[in-house]
């Protein structure tokens, strides 16, 4: 088990660390016999704060600004164990603390979307790559039919995908090469409304304009909605599947 599966899995145990150590450091702080500087003391609590949004968890990162204001309030400064602050100074560096921990919280949390995004797109590539090595060495085998369906089924979140070897496509939802399926002309909305569950969405393969079969979509117990992106891998997979008609 990773650390990011460690710390999704003790969520609730994360969000009250990060929210507590705020408070028992300025409780430190302030019990320590030397006098420890203001500015120290801030400057270690956005550590902490940086610390609790590196989780991945947008409640520990709110929970440790909010914790780090208040704590710097209610301990340093003064009048002490009091929310009352009686210097403008100290009014700016509370609220800078809070304002600080919600952008590294927010901008913490967009650079791990960007590297899972950017993680799924490799994926996505190393499936077509693999895909494309397995039709050049073993083109014509009915395995490798076999394989590019299971991984469409994986990568569209499908109940099923089945390669049907017919010139003729079925009415209904068609899914283009360039990701987007239709249905009579209009297209559909999968990233508001998911893949159809009352119908089939045909993904064609063609060769040139010729199409030598399809695969039969279907997502009818549960609403899968895979990205734009995610489709036109789809897409490019059948496209390896078309090579083996010509091959």
């Amino acid at each position: 088990m990773d650390l990011n599966q460690l710390i999704a899995r003790h969520r609730s145990v994360v969000i009250g660390a990060c929210a507590a150590t705020p408070l028992a450091l300025c409780a430190l702080v302030s019990a320590a016999p030397v006098t420890v500087p203001l500015a120290s003391a801030a400057v270690a609590l956005v550590v902490v704060i940086v610390a609790a949004s590196a989780t991945g968890i947008r409640a520990a990162g709110l929970w440790s600004a909010v914790s780090s204001a208040a704590g710097f309030d209610f301990f340093l400064t003064a009048p002490y164990r009091s929310l009352a602050i009686g210097r403008t100074e100290d009014v700016q560096v509370t609220v800078l603390l809070l304002v600080v921990g919600l952008a590294v919280t927010e901008l913490a949390l967009w650079g791990q979307r960007q590297r899972a995004a950017l993680g799924r797109q490799r994926g996505y590539l190393d499936g077509v790559l693999a895909t494309a090595e397995s039709v050049a060495h073993h083109a014509g085998s009915p395995a490798v039919t076999s394989a590019v369906a299971d991984r469409i089924r994986e990568l569209l979140d499908l109940d099923r995908c089945e390669f049907v070897a017919s010139g003729t496509l079925l009415p209904g939802p068609v899914l283009g090469r360039d990701g987007t399926i239709t249905r009579g002309g209009t297209r559909l909305d999968v990233e508001r409304g998911g893949l159809p569950v009352d119908s089939i969405v045909v993904l064609p393969v063609r060769s040139g304009a010729v199409v030598s079969g399809y695969f039969q979509l279907t997502a009818a117990t549960h609403v899968a909605r895979p990205t734009l992106d995610q489709r036109r891998v789809a897409a490019l997979l059948a496209d390896q599947v078309a090579s083996l008609s010509t091959a």
